[in-house]
């Protein structure tokens, strides 16, 4: 997985050369041999421009990872950390965002309606008039994947146009629609006139039936790359992601994933499920 963010990275740059990656859990592969006493993987941090982490100190109820925390705070100096708490208490939310800027990580909190990805919350952490340019920047972003509160494409902009987070991730579409530049151009401005980053979101660790790339007849070892069912979510298949069939669908290929965020004028992608290794080698 190491060499697959890797090879992402610098087929996205060679295009866009200032496109930031950022891959969702796995701190580990930011470590030679995943092993934080091994010293930094240098390749692949300077592959990344970022280190998104879900449910940090906050899964539900405060439930702190002390070993991703340990991880995290050597990595701080070397790559942004965004965090994105779930807390079902919303009267934890202050604590959840307090314990993340201790650290000097910045803060997504999810209250207890928003599990999925599916709100824009009332509030932003450190709201800004500032520029932000580049990921280093940032004081906060908006986690918002899911499109299914808004009734048109223009609804959602509209929405998100609307506020002043320095970060925007979300999905490259809408429904089945591809989000074009001319949208996406139109949320890289913050409501108080201020420049932030539009990351998309994708999925380079499972395969989702729901995607543009999805085939009728595909299930469980056909092709032999879908590897095998992702508990909880029965619309996703681990996959084999070193596989060419696999890296052709998200990079290195003129219709690839990849390549269409970059198209609709995305800033970067948002790369869940790098910790695919884990599942499919240790569990």
């Amino acid at each position: 997985m190491q060499d697959f963010v890797i090879n992402l990275s610098n087929y996205a740059r060679e295009i866009k050369p200032d496109f930031i990656v950022i891959p969702q859990n796995g701190a580990e592969l930011a470590f030679n041999y995943m092993d934080e006493n091994d010293g930094e993987h240098a390749s692949y941090l300077a592959a990344i421009d970022g280190i998104g982490i879900e449910e940090l100190f906050y899964n539900g109820d405060y439930t702190p990872d002390e070993e991703r925390l340990s991880m995290l705070r050597k990595l701080k100096n070397h790559t942004k950390i965004l965090v994105s708490e779930y807390v079902s208490d919303n009267s934890n939310i202050d604590d959840a965002v307090q314990k993340n800027l201790n650290e000097e990580f910045i803060c997504f909190p999810r209250a207890q309606n928003n599990y999925d990805y599916l709100y824009i919350p009332n509030s932003v952490v450190h709201e800004n008039t500032n520029d932000i340019l580049k990921l280093a920047d940032a004081q906060n972003y908006l986690y918002m994947i899911s499109t299914g509160n808004y009734s048109s494409k223009q609804d959602f902009i509209q929405a998100v146009s609307n506020t002043n987070f320095d970060v925007i991730i979300m999905d490259l579409f809408f429904d089945e629609n591809e989000f074009t530049s001319f949208d996406i151009n139109q949320l890289k401005t913050k409501a108080n006139g201020g420049k932030r980053l539009v990351i998309s979101y994708m999925n380079v660790g499972a395969a989702e039936k729901y995607r543009y790339y999805w085939q009728d007849g595909w299930r469980v070892s056909h092709p032999s790359w879908l590897k095998k069912k992702y508990d909880g979510y029965d619309d996703e298949i681990w996959v084999k992601f070193w596989k060419k069939d696999w890296t052709d669908i998200i990079y290195g290929d003129a219709n690839s994933y990849t390549k269409k965020i970059i198209n609709a004028g995305f800033d970067g992608a948002y790369l869940d499920n790098v910790e695919a290794f884990y599942f499919l080698y240790f569990d």
